[in-house]
């Protein structure tokens, strides 16, 4: 069946992905695949109104509403119709047989009028209702608590200023509700009333994105080598996941701010299950025995690119390059020893995160992690993500952040074993990594690329700050 999926207008890169990513997680290997998408007729593919075809029943779409983030609500489309004499003739061609189990007399119903890009006032609301008078409901009217819920659905043919192109034509839908986006989680988690929070702590939205994109539930296990204050695990936790984390800065996961306001404080703010251990861990040495190898069922992370915090990795510059041994720190000085560390490139830590994701992730396990892009190298088309033999791009959802450079969510499915032959690559790289680390160190700099002068800023004043009213692609 072709359900509406209504999203809500924000994110639109993320949503289509989610959707099918909770389809994988509630309906099984492959089922994100089977997902498929049209648009209603006249409608930008940036409009909240789409029309899906789950592989699955109702029960599968419930599950995928009540889960997602952006979903706002998946409808059951009685019809449609570009005036309500159209949706009249369109609801009464729609199979009775599909209908009157909903218009029972034990039943209870609502009718609930929504809009995008206008505004409905209460009257015109009762007005709309009183127009479906044709519509045989035997049920009684339960405003609170319903058993079925019905939407009328009205977009108008706005102009420019709505942020999308203008719509053709005014289209109006009606359908019976399946499944609602359940989003109390927001609010419930939001960073300002969160105990424990850092500078680049993820906002509570995006970290619930990653978790669905990453598949986490009960019985799987979480991992983020960059925790920081934790949020990403936060949002796992919440879903049932067991989580682990890692951080290069012994302060952040063993002291945070004192003994009430750290990474365990969060979870225990929010009762969630603390995570099973966090480590004092460096991404470019993982302490990881040897042979160890397939233990996590997702790598969620936002690996340190360099704009609001830079990137370290153990060792410091005399030892990185030669000058001093390594040393052995004393038992006596191990408690409260800050080892010391150097800069790390974005391009050596996007390496070590894949070949430590083709080590550690089981088989079908996800690798989600965000990665940055300057705007202007995207416009000639070409997107240059990271790759991996062990990995296939399922998803890149990009998120603007300035009129510079943008981050890209990129999620993985890990498709391949890690072999012998995958394991002496990544030992190469590394070599390569450390005979030319000036040279990646200059070309991992995306803080220099973002905020250097470009030639567009040499632009009059009057110019510099105009842009168009929508920065999309019109089709």
């Amino acid at each position: 069946m072709w359900y509406l999926c209504v999203f809500y207008h924000r994110l639109l890169d993320y949503r289509r992905p989610e959707v099918q990513s909770l389809a994988e997680l509630f309906g099984g290997p492959g089922a994100g695949d089977a997902v498929e998408w049209r648009m209603p007729e006249n409608h930008h593919e940036d409009s909240p109104f789409h029309l899906v075809r789950l592989p699955g029943d109702e029960r599968l779409a419930a599950q995928i509403a009540n889960r997602s983030l952006l979903v706002k609500g998946i409808f059951e489309l009685w019809g449609q119709g570009a005036t309500y004499d159209e949706l009249e003739k369109a609801i009464r061609q729609y199979p009775d047989e599909r209908k009157l189990p909903y218009l029972t007399p034990e039943s209870s119903f609502k009718i609930v009028v929504d809009s995008f890009g206008k505004v409905i006032s209460f009257e015109e609301q009762n007005e709309i209702i009183k127009g479906f008078a044709y519509i045989p409901f035997e049920g009684r009217v339960n405003l609170k608590k319903p058993e079925h819920k019905f939407f009328v659905l009205e977009t108008d043919d706005y102009g420019s200023q709505n942020g999308l192109p203008p719509v053709v034509q005014k289209t109006v839908f009606f359908g019976r509700e399946v499944g609602a986006a359940d989003r109390h989680l927001l609010p419930t988690y939001q960073l300002k009333s969160r105990k424990y929070i850092g500078p680049t702590a993820m906002d509570c939205e995006m970290a619930f994105l990653m978790a669905n994109q990453g598949l986490a539930r009960p019985g799987k296990l979480v991992y983020d080598p960059f925790v920081g204050t934790g949020s990403i695990l936060v949002a796992a936790a919440h879903f049932g996941a067991m989580t682990m984390g890692a951080d290069i800065d012994i302060r952040v996961v063993r002291d945070g701010r004192g003994p009430d306001c750290n990474i365990w404080s969060n979870f225990e703010q929010y009762k969630l299950p603390e995570p099973l251990c966090v480590l004092r861990a460096d991404n470019n040495l993982p302490p990881w025995r040897p042979g160890l190898k397939e233990i996590f069922d997702a790598i969620i992370c936002d690996p340190p690119y360099g704009v609001r915090a830079g990137g370290r990795k153990s060792g410091g510059r005399k030892l990185l390059k030669g000058i001093i041994p390594p040393y052995t720190v004393p038992d006596e000085k191990r408690e409260n020893h800050i080892p010391s560390t150097a800069p790390y490139s974005l391009a050596e830590c996007v390496h070590d995160l894949l070949h430590l994701a083709a080590r550690m992730l089981v088989v079908g396990g996800r690798l989600v992690f965000f990665y940055p892009m300057l705007r202007e190298d995207d416009a000639a088309g070409v997107a240059k993500f990271p790759e991996h033999p062990c990995f296939k791009l399922v998803s890149s959802c990009e998120q603007i952040l300035s009129l510079r450079y943008s981050r890209v969510l990129l999620t993985m499915v890990k498709v391949g074993p890690y072999t012998e032959e995958v394991e002496r690559m990544g030992e190469e790289r590394h070599q390569e990594f450390r005979e030319n680390h000036q040279k990646w160190m200059e070309e991992g700099n995306l803080h220099t690329a973002v905020f250097s002068p470009a030639e567009h800023d040499k632009k009059p004043e009057s110019d510099r700050g105009s842009k168009p009213k929508y920065r999309g692609k019109y089709v």
